[in-house]
């Protein structure tokens, strides 16, 4: 590790001195040994996960540094949320390209430090490298459940209800009106939609809280990332069913109506899209009302939507009692 580079900037020690070690939790040993150590609670069993965020593809580059580190972190506590997992720590690998700067990574660190504090989730290691390429980072983040007790995506039953927190179709329509090419529909939409819409996208909020009553609740779950209809497809493929979904019950917020609204042929974006990071979930019938409860204790909302059916692979969905398709299930990478 250097000190300084030959432009003045901090090197790789100095650097995870300044903005890192400050974030880090006692696992990470003060970020000065080679790997971090976790202790898991007698009964306890360890859940990791892990995301990759690159500039212009999952945020655009001008972002503000402190709603990508935020972003970042986020994204990882959702995934440790839809598995009932109680966050323990996260390891980071950031790579800087050419022309990064301080103030950056300042701003970077704090929105970082803040999403590691309200989730209660402390930085325990990672690696700092340059690269020629765009912005990269990578976040694994890990927690814990009581032995067994992992929220998996292959547990749904027929019969069983199919569920989502919160609002979905923000994310992705924020996305849309954040771009370089401002659709005429964003002009439509009052500031306070645009803003709220905008936040968002910048700003996922991972549905930690409700991360106990789906242990004790929920047959199968996993947040929406790549879009509604295309992560249901992956839980149902997973648990071997199939499901009857009535796109009329799907949650949107005033925004994305007012979007909507303004352009119709918005709500397949809404259902498509992702950015979500809200909970879905399936839930025996008699289970439904306490985490219905347990949601509303927290703040949020859970609607029903649908329910498992034993057809496996078919997925029925229905807007105003009328058959409905889509050409485009979710976002892909690949």
């Amino acid at each position: 590790m250097t000190r300084m580079t030959s432009d003045g900037k901090p090197g790789e020690f100095e650097l995870i001195a300044r903005y890192f070690a400050p974030i880090a939790g006692r696992a990470g040993l003060g970020l000065v040994d080679d790997a971090a150590l976790l202790r898991p609670a007698r009964g306890y069993e360890i859940v990791v996960t892990a995301d990759a965020l690159v500039a212009d593809v999952h945020f655009f580059a001008d972002d503000p540094p402190a709603s990508i580190g935020r972003k970042a972190l986020a994204v990882n506590l959702s995934d440790l949320a839809a598995k009932g997992a109680r966050p323990d720590g996260f390891v980071l690998t950031l790579a800087l390209p050419r022309g990064w700067t301080e103030e950056w990574l300042a701003g970077f660190a704090e929105g970082l430090a803040a999403m590691a504090g309200e989730g209660g989730c402390p930085l325990i290691g990672g690696d700092t490298v340059s690269t020629t390429g765009p912005l990269t980072l990578s976040i694994t983040a890990f927690g814990s459940v009581p032995a067994g007790r992992m929220v998996l995506r292959s547990g749904a039953k027929p019969g069983d209800v199919v569920a989502v927190t919160g609002t979905i179709g923000d994310g992705a329509l924020g996305l849309k009106a954040h771009g370089p090419d401002r659709p005429a529909w964003v002009g439509r939409l009052s500031e306070a939609d645009r803003a709220f819409l905008a936040d968002r996208y910048l700003h996922p909020q991972p549905r930690t809280a409700l991360a106990a009553a789906l242990q004790a609740h929920a047959s199968a779950a996993m947040d929406i990332s790549d879009g509604l209809v295309g992560d249901l497809a992956k839980l149902l493929a997973a648990s071997k069913a199939g499901a009857e979904i009535d796109l009329d019950a799907l949650p949107l917020s005033p925004a994305a109506r007012a979007a909507v609204m303004a352009d119709p042929a918005l709500a397949e974006l809404a259902w498509t899209g992702g950015d979500d990071y809200e909970i879905l979930c399936t839930i025996p019938e008699g289970e439904f009302p306490s985490l219905a409860a347990a949601a509303e204790a927290v703040g949020l909302g859970l609607a029903r939507i649908g329910r498992v059916t034993a057809e496996v692979g078919s997925v029925r969905y229905t807007e105003a009692g009328r058959p409905r398709e889509f050409a485009r299930g979710s976002f892909a990478h690949f």
